[in-house]
């Protein structure tokens, strides 16, 4: 609405200072045979206003550039969410203790520090074997 009220005004500026002058009356100069006479300061103040004007309403004619998409911003990744750890198993024994054979066991004496470490066959009480067969 306003740029419609303003090039209504300057179009009436042109066409007020553009106006011819007293050589259409007859009191102008001939030049070349042609009685065109213009009043020339209004001519360039009409000329420049009507530069204005064409520049005013230059974007109005033309379709506005078309912009290109702004470049991918690298996006750090989100944020690590840590869960509470299940709680340690129960340690594992570090030493074995025990070594067991069908008919007996050596166990492991002592802790290396304090207690010389030491192997003891121990034998395992197993059943007689059954007797032989009678005939």
């Amino acid at each position: 609405m306003k740029k419609t009220i303003v090039l209504l005004a300057v179009l009436a500026l042109i066409l007020a200072t553009a106006a011819p002058s007293d050589a259409w009356r007859g009191h102008g100069h001939f030049r070349g045979g042609c009685c065109w006479g213009w009043w020339w300061p209004g001519a360039i103040i009409g000329g420049l206003a009507l530069g204005a004007v064409a520049a005013a309403t230059a974007p109005l004619i033309y379709a506005p550039p078309v912009y290109a998409a702004p470049p991918v911003v690298y996006q750090p990744p989100p944020p690590v969410i840590y869960q509470q750890a299940p709680p340690p198993a129960a340690p594992a024994p570090l030493v074995q203790r025990e070594v067991v054979y069908p008919h007996g066991k050596y166990v492991l004496y002592g802790d290396g520090v304090s207690q010389p470490w030491q192997w003891v066959w121990v034998a395992s009480s197993v059943p007689a074997p059954p007797p032989p067969p009678r005939y």
